[in-house]
C-alpha cells in the first residue's frame, strides 16, 4: 500500500460509525500529508443551530490527519494491518496550538481538510493545515488526481474554495493498550 488512496476511512479509524467525520481521502503523499473530506448530517447539527460546530471541525481535521497519517506510518513500520493496529493502540488527542475560524458549515456542505506533517516520531504527529469549503458540484476526485506536494505546501487552490477554519500544532499520539 503506498498510500491511503482507496482505503476507506472506517477501515484506518477506530472511530465508532457515528463519530467517524471523514467520507474520504482524496490525496495522501506519506511523511507530507493528506486531503480528506466530509460532509456534515443533520445529526451533525443536532441542537447547535444547523451550524457544524468548531469543536467538530476540529475533531474531523485531527481525524483526517493526525489519527489517518499516523495509523498509516504505524502500520508501514510494524508490517501490520489496520485491525492490528486498532487492536492494539488507541489514538490519543494531545493538544492544538492556535486555531482560527474564518467561515461556517452546515448539512450538505463538502469540505476538505488539508494537513501537513510538521513532525513525527515514535507514534506522535504533529499537523498544521486549514479547512475548505468545497465549490459545490465539484469533482473532488477529479480536482485532487494531480495534486502535488508543492500545491499542498503551499495551499494551493482555485477561486470558489472558501477557507473555513487555520489550525496550527494539532498533535496525537498512538498510546498502547494495555
Amino acid at each position: 500500500m503506498d498510500n491511503l488512496m482507496g482505503v476507506a476511512p472506517e477501515d484506518v479509524l477506530v472511530h465508532g460509525p457515528k463519530k467517524i467525520l471523514l467520507n474520504k481521502y482524496h490525496w495522501h503523499q506519506p511523511g507530507v500529508g493528506i486531503i480528506a473530506s466530509y460532509s456534515p448530517t443533520t445529526v451533525d447539527v443536532e441542537d447547535h443551530f444547523g451550524i457544524f460546530r468548531g469543536v467538530d471541525q476540529i475533531e474531523a481535521f485531527a481525524q483526517a490527519t493526525i489519527v489517518s497519517c499516523s495509523a498509516y506510518a504505524e502500520c508501514i513500520k510494524q508490517q501490520c494491518t489496520f485491525n492490528h493496529l486498532k487492536q492494539t493502540f488507541n489514538p490519543l488527542f494531545v493538544s492544538i496550538g492556535q486555531v482560527n475560524f474564518r467561515g461556517y458549515l452546515q448539512p450538505g456542505d463538502v469540505f476538505i481538510s488539508m494537513g501537513l506533517i510538521t513532525f513525527y516520531k515514535f507514534r506522535q504527529m504533529t499537523c498544521d493545515g486549514r479547512i475548505y469549503k468545497v465549490p459545490k458540484g465539484l469533482d473532488v476526485d477529479n480536482y485532487f488526481g494531480n495534486y502535488t506536494k508543492e500545491k499542498l505546501l503551499k495551499y494551493d487552490l482555485e477561486d470558489g474554495f472558501t477557507l473555513i477554519a487555520e489550525l496550527f500544532d494539532v498533535t496525537g499520539r498512538g498510546i498502547k493498550k494495555q
